[in-house]
């Protein structure tokens, strides 16, 4: 089974700092090859949780070092190469989550297989899936969503930005995953509800799937919201859930 589930589903400063809803990001399952996405606070426990083994991932993907997407990310690499004792795995991520104000601490940089720079418009293998970094997002730091294709399925995660018009050209498939951080926009760099919205309508995906929310999304209450968007734009539009599984072939 082709699947992804969501260890956390808050994003921003008060959702994570108060953990109404969790934080730790994407852990997809693509043909048996296992790819964490945005290890945020507290991704090793809601993975242990839920039993899912690090020493099973394959790579780890990192959008931006904020640390809403970052928190866990040295304690899952020490997990993914068994404390550094098997060398295994990727980390993938932007050159400034390592050489400026890094997140990723020197001393485990050794720890995988190797560390994989992301460009904007480069293509990169983790097994038999391939993932693109179509475009550079508009946020604060260097950031990269991901077009991940296998022989069955071919999804996208729009991660942390500004809404701008390259964004409905870049991202494609049957399945498409946004960060929803904002109910309206603001000067943040960050996704709104309207800017879901011209994204569902343009990119006209089999399933649109909300995911990390900010307060005022929250307030507003997501699962509402996607209903309202469904009906809006004629897209099956779904709110995550902490500890939801998607299943990549089902309707």
């Amino acid at each position: 089974m082709d699947s992804i589930t969501f260890l956390g589903t808050g994003g921003a400063r008060v959702m994570v700092a108060q953990q109404i809803v969790a934080s730790g990001g994407l852990w997809m399952n693509l043909g048996g090859t296992e790819i964490l996405f945005d290890p945020g606070p507290g991704c090793i426990v809601q993975a242990t949780k839920r039993r899912l083994n690090p020493r099973k991932l394959a790579a780890i993907y990192l959008s931006h070092k904020h640390l809403d997407h970052s928190g866990d990310i040295n304690v899952m690499i020490e997990a993914m190469t068994e404390g550094g004792l098997r060398k295994r795995g990727l980390v993938l991520a932007p050159r400034d989550a390592l050489e400026e104000d890094p997140v990723i601490l020197r001393y485990l940089r050794s720890y995988p297989e190797d560390i994989v720079i992301l460009e904007e418009g480069k293509t990169y293998r983790v097994g038999d899936v391939t993932l693109e970094t179509p475009l550079r997002h508009q946020h604060s730091v260097e950031t990269y969503g991901a077009i991940f294709s296998t022989a069955e399925h071919t999804f996208s995660c729009i991660v942390d930005t500004r809404y701008f018009e390259p964004l409905v050209r870049a991202y494609r498939g049957d399945l498409a995953i946004m960060n929803v951080v904002r109910l309206e926009p603001s000067a943040y760099d960050h996704l709104s509800i309207p800017d879901a919205r011209r994204l569902i309508t343009a990119l006209r995906p089999r399933v649109a799937v909300l995911t990390h929310f900010g307060m005022t999304v929250w307030r507003a209450r997501p699962w509402e919201l996607a209903k309202q968007l469904s009906e809006e734009t004629g897209v099956r539009v779904i709110a995550a859930r902490d500890g939801m599984t998607l299943d990549l072939a089902e309707p």
